[in-house]
């Protein structure tokens, strides 16, 4: 493969690395400067009803992008890649919805379609699900024989699709059972949603050579 491809590539992964690990800091940041408050919202896409609107959708835009630009070694990674794009535009063009009372961060929209909010999990999940294949099975292969670079790299690729996997099944487990309790007042949520993000933000770091590059 031509070295400025390569570069190219690792340049673009490193870039989707940083946009995962900054996103749920930057729209806690953001909340805090421009909307002057701090508290936290109940999941990463609950952002959409603040002042943070712009940044979360762009943002998911630039992944989206990122991600559709992207092919890696064959058919199979440019379908996935595709597939991601998918999902982060339907993550940020179907807004999830807002649940009374709001605190006070949130604006309620004057009319909520909670088929549109349904359709935003579906969206999220997928995603989510999407982002843990390329860490587990994509991330892993490799051209020839693995170096001990190498190696070292895909423990790390299986233990942040290890942990995203985790981050679903306990998402999926707060929507059926605790959703409704006193457990949303911990948002987990928001901090489930907020360490998958940073799972795949390492992986996709750690594939741009960021962390255990290989030697010349």
């Amino acid at each position: 493969m031509n070295k400025n491809i390569v570069i190219s590539y690792n340049t673009l992964r490193k870039i989707v690395g940083l946009l995962g690990l900054a996103f749920p800091v930057i729209l806690i940041l953001g909340s805090v400067i421009v909307g002057n408050c701090s508290t936290v919202q109940s999941s990463i896409s609950s952002y959409y009803h603040t002042v943070m609107r712009d940044i979360f959708v762009g943002t998911l835009c630039i992944v989206g992008f990122f991600m559709f630009a992207y092919n890696g070694y064959d058919r199979t990674d440019r379908i996935a890649g595709n597939l991601a794009c998918f999902f982060a535009l339907g993550v940020a063009f179907f807004p999830t919805g807002v649940e009374p009372p709001a605190n006070s961060c949130a604006f309620i929209p004057e009319d909520q379609n909670p088929i549109i909010s349904k359709i935003h999990y579906i969206f999220a999940a997928c995603l989510f699900l999407t982002l843990t294949f390329f860490a587990f099975f994509l991330f892993t292969k490799s051209n020839g024989t693995k170096t001990i670079q190498k190696k070292k790299r895909n423990v790390i690729f299986k233990i942040c699709g290890l942990i995203m996997l985790i981050c679903i099944i306990l998402l999926a487990c707060y929507f059926v059972w605790g959703e409704h309790t006193s457990l949303n007042k911990l948002k987990p949520v928001f901090y489930l949603e907020g360490i998958a993000l940073w799972a795949f933000g390492i992986s996709w770091l750690v594939k741009g050579e960021f962390l255990l590059k290989d030697k010349e």
